[in-house]
């Protein structure tokens, strides 16, 4: 048997069929737009982010069938995180397309909510903090901007929900509307402690809590695929999850204290910290990594970076030096230094530790002699300094104890990058045999709701470790550079 996985990421859905001694038998893969309308605004169509889960999905399959890997048994979903999407009920047609976790367009609505002394108590509730990133504040501006399309939600014709919400109610045809708790405790509206939307936020944030999605068990069946709308498949699906929960979840990190690295479009640093939600007064999230069956609830303390292989991205699309990920490997490794370049990659603001939305990205220190291997080079550097800033931090003000960290995601690849991450963070660095750890994740958490696996212990026992990367020297000069060059980022959208 196999399970079908489908990873709704950021820039693109990833298929996955995973065997029960969590080996990938096939892979699927499908890009799909992403529009700007505006500086600083970023959406997506849901309808191709459907179109792209179709197609990634078909192609896992046919790549199966011809490795003659048996057919699914059942389907996880895991999913970008806080974006929101609006559907309609009966026609699953979207009035509007998604607003994305990149999205700025709400810092004026968090700067007035934090005024009117609204964020101790939201923070108190969620464990989050007042920002644009957060999905609540992004229903709130439509409900200001755009009252025609907010009428359809008051009325109870649109249905509001985070990704996989969306593709649910797509994959049984509207028939169910349902979240888990991982992604709602990622919305500023639910009470991370009562694991329950909250009426309270739903006032502040000016959203009817009948158009959010039931708050389900991340594993366990909550409903079955309609063969006419997916690809003829009859599926239970029986699991959910945001992706850093399901890549928490991929890396086996089931005991308190173990922790993980993703870097996707962002990075986001993962430690699981049990059955008891840790409060940070220091810039880190407490999140909800995922709930049981029997109501009880698993946390994180998360730190969460927005731009890291984004940036690797923009090199390859916006400014044309690259031509694929892959070449920054050896372009970093051709130079001995960035030459005194530094690159702060706050293309969509600052996340964790900084948390400044008007923050732009800036490349400081160029000169005659800059080539773009160094900015290159500067750009790997700048992923592995943003990640040394959010674990610091948890050493320092959670008091988390970091043997070794678990790195996944597509740049965790790239080898020269994993031995500067090790060389600033000062512990080792652990790249497991599968890099997917997201869709793993997912498909773990379908086949532990459906019997594939029968506990977490057999999960664990599929971890198989390619490569550990040893610390070597810090560098404590380019990281008090890298700092002064985050100072000269923050306020820019702001600037006169």
């Amino acid at each position: 048997m196999t399970v079908l996985a489908v990873d709704a990421g950021t820039t693109g859905v990833t298929a996955l069929l995973v065997t029960p001694d969590g080996r990938l038998a096939a892979r699927g893969y499908r890009e799909f737009p992403q529009h700007f309308p505006h500086e600083g605004w970023v959406e997506h169509a849901p309808e191709e982010i459907w179109a792209a889960a179709l197609d990634a999905v078909g192609q896992a399959l046919a790549v199966g069938k011809d490795a003659g890997a048996p057919p699914p048994t059942c389907v996880g979903i895991t999913n970008q995180r806080e974006t929101v999407v609006l559907w309609d009920r009966e026609t699953l047609g979207s009035p509007r397309r998604a607003v994305v976790w990149q999205d700025r367009r709400t810092a004026g609505i968090c700067d007035q909510l934090r005024t009117d002394g609204a964020e101790p108590r939201i923070a108190e509730l969620t464990g989050l903090r007042l920002d644009p990133y957060f999905s609540a504040t992004k229903l709130t501006w439509l409900a200001l901007n755009e009252p025609h399309t907010w009428a359809g939600v008051t009325a109870g014709r649109t249905a509001v929900g985070t990704v996989d919400s969306y593709l649910i109610a797509r994959m049984t045809r509207g028939l169910h509307h349902v979240t888990d708790a991982s992604n709602a405790s990622r919305t500023l509206l639910f009470d991370i402690r009562a694991g329950a939307w909250s009426a309270e936020l739903g006032e502040v944030f000016r959203v009817p809590l009948d158009a959010l999605p039931e708050v389900v068990p991340s594993y366990g069946v909550v409903g079955r695929t309609d063969p006419t709308a997916f690809l003829g498949l009859d599926l239970p699906i029986a699991g959910i999850a945001g992706d850093q929960q399901a890549a928490l979840f991929g890396q086996t990190c089931f005991a308190p204290g173990t922790s993980k690295c993703t870097y996707g479009t962002g990075s986001f640093i993962l430690v699981n910290t049990g059955e008891t939600p840790v409060e940070s007064d220091a810039g880190l999230l407490t999140t909800v990594a995922w709930g049981h069956p029997d109501g009880r609830l698993t946390y994180a303390l998360e730190g969460s970076v927005f731009v890291t292989g984004a940036a690797v991205q923009w090199l390859r699309d916006g400014l044309g030096i690259i031509s694929s990920a892959a070449e920054t490997e050896e372009l970093a490794a051709s130079v001995a230094d960035t030459g005194g370049v530094v690159f702060v990659p706050a293309l969509t603001g600052l996340g964790a530790p900084d948390w400044d939305p008007t923050a732009r990205g800036v490349i400081v220190g160029i000169t005659r002699g800059t080539t773009r291997a160094h900015v290159v080079r500067a750009t790997l550097e700048a992923i592995t300094f943003e990640v040394r800033d959010v674990v610091d931090l948890m050493v320092r003000e959670a008091g988390v104890h970091l043997p070794a960290l678990a790195v996944d995601g597509g740049a965790a690849a790239n080898n020269f990058m994993c031995q500067l991450q090790a060389d600033q963070l000062g512990v080792p660095v652990q790249r497991p045999a599968v890099l997917e750890t997201t869709g793993l994740g997912a498909a773990f958490l379908a086949g532990l709701g459906t019997g594939v696996w029968a506990s977490t212990d057999e999960l664990a026992s599929t971890w198989r470790l390619d490569r550990r990367f040893e610390p070597g020297e810090r560098d404590e000069t380019g990281h008090r550079r890298w700092r002064a060059a985050v100072e000269r980022a923050k306020g820019w959208a702001g600037a006169v």
